[in-house]
């Protein structure tokens, strides 16, 4: 029986602003593999993000394994710039006591 070659494509796009997500989902490539790295397994990364497939998320991430030394640029990057959003937005607005000013803005009860 002669055997038949299958070819899939991986499941991740690239999007027009340059961002590497998964196929149908608006869940950069980064979150994935940052959750893998911290040690999630697929099937916690799918509880996480029921709309990434399971089948979807072992793809990515076996891509990733195979091909770590061509995304490690663009991981460093998407990360670089995540950590300089962050600390522009608490710089613009701190977190601390950020409770305690939500409450404050809040409607006095009438009990």
């Amino acid at each position: 029986m002669a055997e038949r070659a299958t070819v899939e494509t991986m499941p991740i796009v690239t999007g027009g602003d340059g961002v590497i997500r998964i196929s149908g989902t608006r869940v950069p490539i980064e979150t994935v593999i940052a959750a893998f790295r911290d040690g999630a397994t697929p099937e916690e990364i799918a509880q996480q993000y029921p709309s990434i497939p399971l089948g979807d998320l072992y793809e990515v991430i076996g891509y990733y394994l195979r091909h770590e030394a061509d995304l490690s640029s663009y991981l460093r990057d998407r990360f670089q710039n995540s950590e300089q959003t962050r600390s522009s937005n608490e710089a613009r607005w701190a977190p601390d006591g950020i409770r305690s000013r939500l409450l404050a803005r809040r409607p006095a009860s009438h009990d």
